[in-house]
């Protein structure tokens, strides 16, 4: 069966696996201490370096999570060329609990998403995960 990482350059591998390991690292501290997450992003810039994003729908401090995400969606598509790569971070509920959804996209036209089931612990703000699952998504960006 081929892989994205069969059709993909090495460098786009290493790039989107920096950045899921960057969000992912994110998410996990930001369960430990606050017990959960808006969604937020963060991207490859053209020289290589990363930068995390956040996006403020002006709707108070506890904005709706579908708007924050709509607002950095909007951002990566009006910025495109600014980009390597960017990664779309969010907080969802499966059928088998809460999971950290990321969206990764690459200017090589590969599009995955990815799910970290995980759970915390309410007295210890203990994060504990299950195994990571990707698959293919439709490109929003390029």
């Amino acid at each position: 069966m081929t892989t994205w990482r069969d059709t993909t350059s090495e460098q786009a591998q290493s790039e989107l696996d920096s950045l899921l390991n960057a969000v992912l690292t994110f998410a996990e501290q930001t369960l430990v201490k606050y017990g959960e997450f808006y969604p937020y992003g963060a991207g490859i810039t053209r020289s290589g370096e990363i930068a995390m994003l956040a996006a403020d729908p002006g709707l108070g401090e506890n904005p709706d999570s579908d708007k924050v995400l709509a607002l950095l969606y909007e951002t990566a598509t009006g910025q495109p060329d600014e980009w390597r790569a960017l990664a779309i971070v969010s907080a969802v509920s499966t059928t088998g609990g809460d999971a950290v959804r990321v969206e990764l996209e690459h200017s090589e036209k590969v599009a995955l998403i990815v799910l970290l089931p995980y759970s915390v612990d309410p007295a210890t703000r203990e994060v504990t995960t299950g195994d990571l699952q990707a698959g293919a998504a439709e490109p929003r960006i390029w």
